[in-house]
């Protein structure tokens, strides 16, 4: 039993059963609990405690539908919901670097509980890890309307992203006495949350609190404050209530969680409803001019982020995990994939070449390879390349481990197939179906290759490979600059047919569309 005193109270760590040198703490409120009178407010200090603190369990999750394997589900009646956990192989005053991850899940759902973000196999490679909890759904990024007198209210949204910076700052003031060092922070995450990463080094109050990034399949999504009024006008009139800050906070959390999967049911069996036909993600990070002053594409291209080491990975197939959970819209024809085409604005040659790449493929097989990219592939790399242009030091990688064969299936190089093997937790039953099953000698050499890159690239700013060239232009981000993670000498054959290669000479010269949920 190991105890910490915090300035909040002390609490007390175990050793871990996988590596008696790593000691884990879970559940420490890094802010107080967001309900009652602190409903939709900026997070505020954590209450403070008297004796000894447990830190066996981790915190109840944020308000939210979601059941994942593995992690705890939210119940009514949980409000402690802004909790982090250390995972430290120190002592105070060892000052070793720090990786605070940040969960995905749409701004919807997930948790820092989930078994992928299990940290104690980077904590043995030196680092002290942390991850969080944070708002997410309406409670965390829903646009509530400003009070009388107060329309510019700085948490009328992105209060998600306020926790992050608050889960940030405690990071700052207290990871010295878990024996991290608070001036070599790396701040990672993986879909939502590469994109609030991406966030972050935008924003004016996150400055100064991380020095490095990574960011895993950053999302293509970021809402105006104008389509987040009509999400909120969408979310009230489901759950019968006006749209006013009043009515929304007198309404318990479970019942704009309904609201909001009821929005997004009917839009999933609507073909007409645009984008949210599509994508069922109806929150995320809010461009308002005061918490975010632009998109994370647009503020990089203007020197965002300035002086922060950047490492970008994406996988080969992204869109295919969604297709396998049957999260995907059905396009059963060209005519289908011709309208997906306009509802997200993308140049008409793209998609036509999407179509001349994959020839024999059916529509649906087309639409997901062309709104993998779209959302999550073509976009890193353009962040990528912004970052780059604004001459800081990026480095590039893709993630294509991937088998062919039947028996069970093919493993597909799929949207967070990556994180396991990263965090180095493959031999977890539970994410089985994530890997393709267990794993073998090959995947575990690259899982130790991908985690020693990352412990690396946290404490001196090398994975060990060559960045982008700082300064370059657009399209610096070629087949050559991308270290490729692969398991073993051979791979299977691209379940594409269509290399990303390829797939991003489609958009040479075409301008990405910025999605908005």
């Amino acid at each position: 039993m190991t105890v910490f005193t915090t300035a909040a109270g002390a609490v007390r760590g175990e050793r871990t059963v996988r590596d008696p040198g790593i000691v884990r703490v879970l559940g420490i409120p890094y802010a107080a609990p967001p309900f009652g009178a602190a409903r939709f407010r900026e997070p505020l200090p954590p209450r403070p405690w008297s004796g000894v603190r447990r830190g066996d369990r981790f915190g109840p999750v944020a308000p939210q539908s979601a059941e994942l394997p593995g992690a705890p589900s939210w119940s009514p009646g949980d409000e402690d919901v802004l909790t982090l956990n250390v995972w430290t192989p120190g002592a105070t005053g060892d000052r070793l670097p720090v990786l605070v991850w940040i969960h995905g899940g749409a701004y919807a759902f997930g948790s820092s509980a989930q078994p992928d973000f299990e940290g104690t196999a980077l904590a043995a490679l030196g680092l002290v890890v942390v991850t969080f909890n944070y708002r997410v759904g309406f409670d965390g990024f829903g646009h509530v309307p400003g009070a009388p007198g107060e329309p510019d209210r700085p948490d009328g949204h992105n209060r998600g992203l306020l926790d992050q910076i608050a889960a940030l700052e405690w990071v700052r003031d207290t990871i010295g006495v878990f024996g991290g060092d608070a001036s070599r922070v790396t701040v990672a995450g993986q879909s939502a949350g590469a994109s609030s990463v991406a966030c972050l080094m935008a924003m004016d109050r996150a400055r100064g609190l991380f020095r490095r990034a990574v960011l895993h399949s950053p999302a293509n999504s970021c809402a105006t404050a104008a389509s987040a009024a009509r999400t909120t006008r969408e979310i009230a009139g489901a759950a019968g209530l006006p749209a006013t800050r009043e009515a929304l906070a007198a309404a318990g959390p479970g019942r704009l969680v309904a609201a909001t999967d009821a929005v997004v049911a009917a839009a999933r069996k609507d073909p007409a409803a645009g984008q949210r036909h599509h994508d069922p993600a109806v929150h995320g990070p809010v461009v308002d001019g005061v918490t975010l002053r632009a998109d994370p594409l647009t503020a990089a291209r203007s020197g965002a982020g300035a002086g922060v080491d950047v490492l970008v990975c994406r996988t080969t197939e992204e869109y295919a995990l969604m297709e396998a959970v049957g999260s995907s819209a059905r396009i059963p024809d060209d005519a289908r994939l011709t309208a997906f085409a306009r509802d997200f604005d993308v140049p008409g040659p793209v998609i036509e070449g999407y179509r001349a790449l994959l020839p024999d493929a059916p529509a649906q097989r087309v639409y997901e390879v062309a709104y993998g990219d779209l959302l999550f592939a073509e976009y890193a790399d353009r962040l990528a390349e912004a970052y780059a242009a604004a001459g800081g030091t990026v480095h590039l990688a893709r993630f294509d481990r991937r088998t062919g064969g039947e028996p069970p299936r093919p493993v597909r190089a799929w949207h967070c197939a990556d994180i396991p093997f990263a965090f180095g937790n493959l031999d977890d039953e539970r994410l089985h179906f994530l890997v393709g099953g267990a794993p073998g000698p090959a995947d575990h050499e690259l899982s130790a290759r991908m985690a020693g890159a990352w412990a690396d690239f946290a404490a001196t700013g090398d994975p060990g490979w060559a960045p982008l060239p700082a300064g370059a232009p657009a399209g610096c981000a070629t087949e050559a600059a991308v270290h490729v993670w692969r398991a073993g000498d051979a791979e299977g054959e691209p379940a594409t047919g269509a290399s990303p290669g390829a797939r991003r000479a489609l958009w040479r010269g075409a301008e990405l569309p910025l999605l908005q949920p």
